[in-house]
């Protein structure tokens, strides 16, 4: 444990974002899971949005959001066939 007082509230700090980012990333999985049959243009703005918020905050790489969002198009795109 740590001695100093800045550390206790670094230690305090992590916590607490670990815990958020757990959260939005948690979110940001259960939506791309939903995206099953009919309901892919419904929820697709949903996960576009939400991928771009976790980039935007550092949650996730914005690469990763890229690849969510063009995999979504992709479906979008096999949906419409």
């Amino acid at each position: 444990m740590a001695n100093i007082k800045a550390n206790k509230k670094s230690i305090r700090q992590t916590a607490r974002r670990a815990e958020h980012n757990k959260v939005v990333r948690t979110r940001l999985k259960s939506l791309v899971k939903s995206l099953t049959g009919d309901n892919v243009a419904a929820s697709a703005s949903q996960v576009a949005s939400a991928a771009d918020k976790a980039a935007k905050t550092g949650v996730i790489h914005r690469n990763k959001a890229n690849r969510i969002k063009a995999r979504l198009a992709k479906k979008l795109a096999a949906a419409k066939k």
